[in-house]
């Protein structure tokens, strides 16, 4: 497969919304947080742009993207370009991110956490938050814990180093310090939630990305009864 990874598909496809549940959910998950013109958030692993431009377009306010894919990053600046939307778009990492302490009042990631160093990368949002900041994030989390053969078929197709319970997720958000944890399950499971995402086709994708969506197709069928995610919300 000349090593094509689930995220090269993700940016070659300029998948919007590519989280369980896509920007409906999302648009669910923020209309209970006290989000105004006067907030500065932090949309973390912000892929293509489509829920900054909705925070930007709905709220008024202050929205930074973050995202380390560079294809995902031209597509979400010629988003906010094309609608001429004052969002600033930064390419870097959620593991390191370019702020200083106590920066944000709200910081979103969606599908983001899994795929990356979670210690790490909750530590940054911990640390670059202010104080009673709240960070939002959707995130695959497993029902139950899988054979091993099964998790390295998992874990291989995602290029995720762990796949976490619950469980799991609330001790590394307490480690961190975040206070008020909540994760919440939302119906319809993992496989049934995706509305019609939106795509952005690069001119130049791998006919063999298609495998890609396939597979993750059926990962998401084979395993739905244990593969799922959590909404999550904490504050600091």
């Amino acid at each position: 497969m000349g090593g094509l990874t689930y995220f090269d598909f993700l940016a070659k496809f300029g998948v919007g919304g590519a989280h369980p549940g896509g920007i409906l959910l999302t648009q669910n998950i923020l209309s209970s947080e006290n989000i105004s013109e006067n907030s500065l958030v932090l949309d973390a692993g912000c892929g293509t742009g489509q829920t900054a431009a909705y925070l930007y377009q709905q709220y008024k306010a202050k929205v930074i993207g973050l995202e380390i894919n560079p294809i995902m990053v031209e597509k979400a600046k010629d988003r906010f370009q094309t609608q001429q939307l004052p969002i600033q778009l930064i390419h870097g990492s959620i593991e390191e991110i370019p702020f200083d302490d106590h920066s944000f009042d709200f910081i979103l990631s969606e599908s983001v956490l899994a795929f990356v160093d979670k210690p790490k990368a909750l530590s940054e949002f911990h640390r670059v938050l202010k104080k009673g900041g709240r960070l939002i994030a959707n995130e695959m989390t497993i029902n139950k814990r899988f054979n091993p053969q099964e998790e390295a078929e998992i874990m291989n197709f995602y290029a995720v180093d762990s796949l976490l319970l619950e469980e799991d997720w609330h001790r590394l958000l307490q480690e961190v310090g975040f206070k008020n944890i909540e994760l919440k399950a939302q119906n319809p499971a993992l496989s049934h939630g995706n509305h019609a995402p939106e795509f952005n086709f690069s001119k130049d994708f791998e006919p063999e990305l298609f495998h890609i969506l396939n597979e993750h197709g059926n990962i998401v069928l084979k395993y739905q009864d244990i593969l799922s995610y959590r909404v999550i919300t904490v504050t600091k």
